[in-house]
């Protein structure tokens, strides 16, 4: 069996991997389709993130889906070749906050492809691959390309229900990579009744523009192009902060109303806040992280067409050319969403 592993900055190998049987309550996956995330780019461009570094080879991956190969004891409701959308999501079920039914927050999470913890925690993009059955989403309906968006969907379902009410709500997103423009999406099911997206990109506001953003400012071109929707308090109640860089969030906030709410997605270096400001209009800063049983409502929206995320899949390359894969994923003139084939 083939494995992607990362060693070091740029060191990525396609590696012989072992694989075991499925035992009871799992499932034995034959990958299809799995899609490179911003991790898994920071891991093979930089070696990590922030405090997080590679100290031993990992398996990289988190984004995928594939057609069930054989069923340990007591897997009900899967029967061998179903297509599933496979979560990375694995908490312990047992601690205080999984307990609480703050799953992603488990102290004991095993995700998929995660050097935080040492021994890291191996990935999913292997031709073969053993999980529980309680990770597998029926994907009916869904080509494999789409059951693996299920995941980077599931991580804005998440940020809207952290957001609270979305009913008739003005919404900024700004950072319009993948999750930016799924954040879009995620959005607009739950009610929000305008929605401006912002990037430094041409070519990613026009995906947003696709997802349906009523407008897009490029601040490449207009670094001030915020700045009119912050007047008279602000304009937006709801921002999404995609881009994980200091500038996108202060501009953002400067267009919040009194009271509205940021909700942080992209993860990057530590930022400065304007405090004061966000003291005198009220503003709630909230995180999200993650996602739990987010997961399977992902799949369920995409079958049933209410979100579409084929125009956001961009590229496919087979295995073999995993690392052409990721050197495209990482060009953002080129890739929105870039997904190598297993099968």
């Amino acid at each position: 069996m083939k494995a992607i592993v990362i060693h070091a900055a740029r060191d990525l190998r396609v590696e012989d991997s072992a694989v075991k049987a499925p035992g009871h309550g799992e499932v034995e996956i034959r990958l299809a389709a799995g899609g490179i995330c911003g991790s898994d780019l920071h891991y093979y461009n930089h070696g990590g993130f922030g405090t997080v570094r590679l100290r031993e080879p990992m398996i990289l991956g988190h984004e995928v889906s594939g057609h069930v190969a054989a069923l340990g004891e007591g897997v009900p409701g899967l029967a061998v070749g179903d297509l599933v959308a496979v979560s990375p999501s694995r908490p312990c079920g047992a601690c205080d906050y999984c307990l609480k039914g703050l799953a992603n927050h488990c102290t004991d999470m095993r995700f998929y492809g995660s050097a935080m913890p040492f021994p890291h925690i191996q990935g999913a993009f292997r031709e073969r691959l053993v999980v529980k059955a309680s990770q597998c989403v029926k994907a009916d309906g869904l080509s494999a390309g789409e059951a693996a968006m299920a995941e980077p969907l599931a991580v804005t379902l998440h940020a809207t229900r952290r957001a609270g009410e979305m009913l008739g709500k003005r919404v900024l997103v700004t950072g319009c990579g993948p999750i930016g423009v799924l954040s879009i999406l995620s959005a607009r099911r739950a009610g929000a009744v305008e929605i401006v997206a912002a990037d430094l990109s041409q070519r990613a506001l026009g995906f947003a523009r696709t997802a349906g953003a009523d407008r897009t400012i490029d601040l490449g071109d207009d670094p001030d192009g915020l700045v009119p929707y912050g007047r008279d308090k602000g304009s937006f109640d709801v921002l999404y902060e995609c881009s994980g860089a200091e500038p996108a969030l202060v501009a953002g906030l400067q267009a919040l109303r009194p009271r509205g709410v940021v909700v942080q997605l992209g993860l990057g270096s530590e930022m400065a806040l304007p405090m004061m400001m966000i003291t005198a209009r009220e503003l709630e800063l909230r995180g999200s992280f993650r996602f739990h049983e987010e997961f399977a409502t992902a799949v369920r929206l995409m079958q049933g067409g209410l979100i579409d995320v084929k125009p956001l899949i961009t590229h496919t390359l087979p295995l073999a050319d995993a690392r052409t894969a990721f050197e495209i994923a990482s060009d953002k003139s080129r890739s929105m969403k870039t997904q190598i084939a297993f099968s």
